[in-house]
């Protein structure tokens, strides 16, 4: 079960290949702004209104990834499942710093590519944006100084397998900060995925706002429903509709949170918190035994 809001719809629920289903909610988004008038109503001032991002991310988000991330003008940021590119591009402005993005969807990736101007101005080669996967992205190893990924690791995906890969891309010292959710009950699995990847837990910030902002943006997409057909289409709002009915019951008992995870430097290296100490400057396996990928070199 998906137990991760996404606002964005699942392969497995409508068929066909996920990049596919995800080009097209991206495609209907674009042509009406009824989904961003929704997402106001349940933000309210919290709402950061030139993200327009199909996600959690509010203002407090912003601030919180912009503190935890501790980057340096002119390193390189990845968005990992950028969407169409506000969060990180909002990042990269505030933060001074390159930024690369990658998403599932080309119709997102386009979308982000053309906002790099808004955001950037005459500065908007700063920002690149490409397709690829979260479990494998093409990126080389150790070359991010910071990584953000917002609301990307729900529905099927590995997330061990994805904070292992996310992992592979930071330098020492670079931070990998992640938008994480638990069932209730359920304990956090985030050390041993860390640990795994050669990373270490920093923070947790708890995100105690977060469900009643889904429980608010569900109950307007029910009660707008025949409006979301009418804009987006009916496999949209069956889409829409089918998330809203699956998580309502979920929210109340949910957690939420900011995960972020540190690859430690020589100097500050804790074989107790992040396993042994030959992985703590870059693991040379993946989860389940599977060996890295050749030809990819740290920077």
């Amino acid at each position: 079960m998906n137990t991760t809001p996404t606002a964005a719809p699942t392969a497995f629920s409508h068929g066909g290949t996920r990049a596919a289903v995800y080009d097209a909610f991206h495609a209907a988004r674009a042509r009406s702004d009824l989904p961003a008038r929704l997402y106001a109503a349940a933000m309210g001032d919290d709402n950061p209104s030139e993200i327009a991002a199909s996600s959690s991310c509010d203002w407090p988000l912003l601030a919180l990834m912009t503190a935890r991330l501790r980057m340096v003008p002119g390193q390189l940021l990845v968005d990992a499942g950028c969407g169409t590119g506000g969060v990180g591009l909002w990042l990269a402005c505030a933060l001074n710093v390159r930024l690369d993005g990658f998403d599932l969807s080309t119709v997102a990736v386009q979308e982000a590519t053309g906002r790099r101007r808004h955001f950037l101005g005459e500065q908007s080669d700063r920002a690149a944006f490409r397709v690829a996967e979260l479990e494998e992205t093409s990126l080389p190893d150790g070359c991010a100084h910071g990584i953000v990924c917002v609301n990307a690791l729900s529905g099927g995906i590995d997330k061990a397998t994805v904070v292992y890969e996310l992992g592979r891309l930071l330098a020492p010292g670079g931070r990998l900060v992640t938008t994480r959710s638990l069932r209730p009950g359920t304990s956090p699995p985030w050390q041993d995925q860390a640990r795994a990847a050669g990373l270490q837990v920093e923070q947790v910030d708890e995100r105690p706002g977060e469900p009643g902002m889904w429980q608010q943006l569900y109950q307007l997409w029910i009660e707008h429903a025949d409006d979301l057909r009418r804009e987006l289409g009916k496999e949209q709002e069956r889409s829409m509709l089918a998330e809203a009915h699956q998580m309502l019951p979920a929210l109340s008992r949910r957690r939420a949170v900011l995960l972020t995870l540190h690859r430690p430097t020589a100097a500050t290296a804790d074989p107790v918190a992040s396993g042994a100490a030959d992985t703590m400057a870059m693991p040379d396996r993946r989860p389940g035994g599977r060996p890295t990928p050749l030809g990819r070199t740290p920077q």
